[in-house]
């Protein structure tokens, strides 16, 4: 016979000899709010014991095969959970009025970690009006109890804060959905979790940008020199000009760091009237960079890499459908700067040995990612060129409508004589 099961026996022995024969319950433990918790959670074990004819139970607790006795209370609560309470925990009871013992429960597993919310995006944080995206929040390892709300993060001087959103009730289950994207919709988001009474919260989550262009801006991004890719130590203008050059734009930013910033609060640049200058690039001001109106509206998103060694000269904005693309390849420590490189679109090989490449008359299967490698300077970061309608399709637009209105026109006037001959002919019938 194992040692293990001698305990069983001598209780079964104790008990026929008391007079009970009934079968010895098996206690049942649960843990609120799950088995995975974290650091901070109030969590609660239960101990349940089902004895026939027992009004009674004492309790005893034990954690992790030990045979001391922590707690005598059917539920024992941690109020402020930490690490060092993780463990397998199993509970057994003895009658409180009398002399029937149960079995001892299974064991449960109890894990105490540090809480993460984790926000991450679908399809895509790049989109242009009218594109779906849903906002997904997680806690990490855990995925019972919890409701979710949503921020936006805002910047005030050199500090960072989080506005709720209004319709924050719309991420209910962990997704915040948008069917049809509009330029308000742009922003840097995260997303907080809590569960319990009382409630517990979760840190904010990661940032997660969504930027959304719009089909005609009424502003332009000016950057000098005019790419998306530039070299550390340089001078990096960038400007928003609307039709009436007015000065109430600023120039804002997003950064590789997660940092929303305004251009007039970073060290090395400055910003006059809609003018940012930064006076001197480094790596750390890679990020998104944009216009935004005095009234908070935000335009014209430009996705800018500063870097050490070779850079691709790309456009700032998309290509016009039919237009044509040319991409150059530099290399700041020589004179001149220029490269004979290799093109890749999309990790591919496209074209070698080359100083320049030119694609001819741009369309939709050219949008991707684009960089240049040179065999001994290295290689260039990505960067996402896409394409916009043509002009021509702009206008063939604009003749549409006004087809349609000028083919409308004389229904229209014949539906008016009409009615205006009605409303005379009603007028004459005698009374």
């Amino acid at each position: 016979m194992k040692l293990c099961q001698l305990p069983l026996l001598l209780l079964l022995i104790s008990n026929i000899h008391s007079g009970h024969t009934k079968e010895i319950p098996k206690p049942r433990v649960t843990i609120k709010p799950d088995h995975h918790v974290f650091r901070g959670e109030t969590v609660t074990l239960r101990c349940d014991i089902d004895g026939e004819g027992v009004t009674s139970w004492r309790y005893n607790w034990h954690k992790d095969g030990s045979t001391s006795v922590f707690s005598e209370r059917q539920e024992h609560t941690f109020s402020s959970a930490t690490e060092s309470d993780a463990g397998k925990y199993f509970c057994n009871g003895t009658e409180t009025e009398g002399s029937r013992s149960s079995q001892h429960s299974d064991e449960v597993t109890l894990t105490v970690s540090l809480s993460i919310a984790v926000l991450s995006v679908s399809p895509q944080m790049w989109m242009t009006e009218g594109d779906p995206v849903t906002l997904n929040c997680e806690v990490n390892g855990s995925s019972t109890g919890w409701t979710f709300s949503w921020f936006t993060k805002t910047v005030s001087g050199s500090r960072n804060d989080y506005e709720l959103l209004s319709d924050s009730s719309r991420g209910a289950g962990g997704k915040y959905t948008v069917s049809s994207a509009a330029l308000k919709h742009t922003g840097v988001y995260v997303c907080r979790a809590e569960r319990g009474k009382p409630a517990y919260k979760t840190e904010y989550s990661n940032t997660q940008p969504l930027w959304v262009t719009g089909v005609s801006p009424p502003v332009s991004l000016i950057i000098s020199p005019s790419r998306t890719q530039h070299f550390t130590s340089v001078s990096l203008s960038l400007s928003c000009e609307d039709q009436s050059n007015s000065d109430g734009w600023t120039v804002r930013r997003y950064t590789n760091s997660g940092r929303l910033e305004d251009c007039s609060s970073l060290r090395w640049a400055s910003q006059k009237g809609s003018t940012c200058t930064i006076r001197s690039t480094d790596p750390w001001d890679t990020g998104v960079y944009w216009c935004q109106s005095e009234s908070g509206e935000n335009y014209q998103h430009v996705n800018i890499t500063v870097h050490t060694g070779v850079i691709l000269e790309s456009p700032v904005h998309p290509v016009t459908e039919g237009d044509n693309l040319t991409l150059r390849c530099f290399y700041p420590y020589i004179s001149p700067p220029k490269l004979r490189a290799d093109f890749y679109k999309d990790g591919s090989l496209i074209q070698n040995q080359t100083t320049e490449m030119i694609i001819p008359t741009f369309s939709k299967r050219h949008e991707g990612f684009y960089y240049c490698k040179h065999p001994e300077r290295g290689k260039s970061p990505k960067s996402w060129i896409s394409v916009r309608g043509s002009h021509s399709e702009s206008q063939i637009s604009v003749l549409k409508i006004l087809s349609s209105v000028l083919a409308a026109c004389p229904y229209l006037i014949v539906t008016v004589v009409l009615i205006y001959k009605c409303c005379r002919m009603r007028g004459k019938t005698p009374q």
